[in-house]
């Protein structure tokens, strides 16, 4: 049988194939390359995680979290690893968040796949944040959704010139997800409500500023930070942020720089401090402002549910622990895989690329509070444990 006839047999069952795919590297089961993915390394003091899919801007699979937990976990028992660093290879991302396109086919085909995904993702995020080690993640580059939840968690975020920080899930259908309703209300004033409903890119020493990164270093010198991190000895919490703090008083780029939303504060203070999508939305068109009819040209192009849940879950997170927050987090993330909005957005963003999602209901007032109600409903015995 020749080649051209082997591929037209089994493009036939291309469907098929396809989904038997997706249902094996989500398994992990015979995936070759699931160990190159991620790097698991002890050097020096230090436990170090490399998320290695440069090409795909280090977006993190199924495999990845179920290789980097138990490591964690290991590192955080093991007396001779005094702290635990992750980073991204490449140069152009820390890590672009989650692979939703394989998210996206994964719910389709298997339910129980995509409720293990996002509780093991949930639960390796709230290690982070409990990990009795010290955590430095060194986001230079993207770093965005599931790549914010690896990172914003720990004790040390060190950000470069070249780190791009941002939760653009209401364009695909989703909400900001990995603890995201926990750390963005806590952000100054209504800085974390804006970010969340807009997807808002923050550049550089403004990831600082915000509050998201602890510290700012030339990415020229990140290669001898690690090292002289790597050298310490026995070291404590205090020493790895002397050793932060003293990159970060000698960087130079963009020092005296003012916050790119400082002069916008004001009024996303007051714009964003309502309780309701319509309310928000009705305040921008009073307003009338150039920025804020830019924000409202942008709020509507995403999904009118996915805001609505979004702005529920960072009003209900502001007074939640993580915990809380990652529980109804994941009631959430299986009504969105149940729904239509996400898979339309992955499909309009990453697969066909038209950018012309169509969603539904296609206007803030068709999704009532019955609908947004049945998002944050229990799963009962099916509810994230940690």
């Amino acid at each position: 049988m020749g080649l051209s006839e082997v591929w037209r047999l089994t493009s036939k069952f291309n469907s098929f194939r396809r989904t038997h795919i997706i249902l094996q590297h989500l398994a992990m089961s015979k995936h070759t390359n699931a160990a190159e993915e991620v790097l698991l390394e002890r050097k020096g003091c230090a436990g170090v995680i490399t998320l290695n899919r440069p090409k795909l801007l280090n977006t993190l699979t199924f495999n990845m979290v179920r290789q980097i937990y138990p490591q964690l976990k290991k590192w955080e028992q093991d007396p001779e690893t005094l702290l635990i660093i992750i980073k991204g290879t490449g140069g152009k991302a820390f890590c672009a968040g989650g692979d939703i396109r394989e998210v996206s086919e994964a719910g389709k085909a298997n339910k129980k796949l995509i409720q293990d995904f996002f509780r093991d993702e949930y639960i390796l995020n709230n290690a982070i944040a409990s990990c009795r080690k010290p955590y430095v993640a060194l986001i230079h580059g993207i770093t965005m959704g599931g790549g914010v939840g690896v990172s914003v968690h720990g004790q040390f975020r060190v950000a470069t010139e070249k780190t791009v920080f941002a939760m653009p899930e209401t364009a695909i259908g989703l909400f900001p997800d990995v603890g995201g309703g926990y750390f963005l209300p806590r952000l100054q004033g209504k800085l974390g409500y804006f970010l969340a409903l807009t997807g808002f890119r923050l550049k550089g020493r403004d990831v600082h500023k915000a509050g998201i990164a602890t510290h700012f270093v030339d990415s020229e010198k990140l290669d001898m930070l690690e090292e002289d991190l790597l050298a310490l000895k026995s070291p404590s919490k205090e020493n790895i942020a002397d050793v932060l703090e003293t990159y970060h008083a000698k960087s130079q780029i963009d020092q005296d720089k003012r916050f790119i939303l400082e002069e916008h504060m004001d009024k996303i203070n007051s714009l964003f401090s309502a309780n309701t999508m319509e309310q928000i939305i009705e305040n921008l068109q009073q307003d009338g402002s150039s920025f804020a009819l830019e924000q409202l040209k942008i709020i509507n192009r995403m999904s009118p549910t996915s805001l609505k849940i979004t702005l529920r879950q960072l009003i209900e997170g502001s007074s939640k622990t993580l915990q809380e927050v990652l529980t109804m987090e994941y009631r959430l993330s299986q009504a969105c895989m149940g729904g239509h909005d996400f898979h339309e957005g992955v499909r309009a963003v990453l697969i066909d690329k038209d950018q012309s999602p169509k969603w539904k209901p296609a206007d803030l007032k068709e999704v009532t509070d019955e609908d947004v109600n049945n998002y944050f409903k229990s799963l009962g015995s099916n509810d994230l444990k940690l």
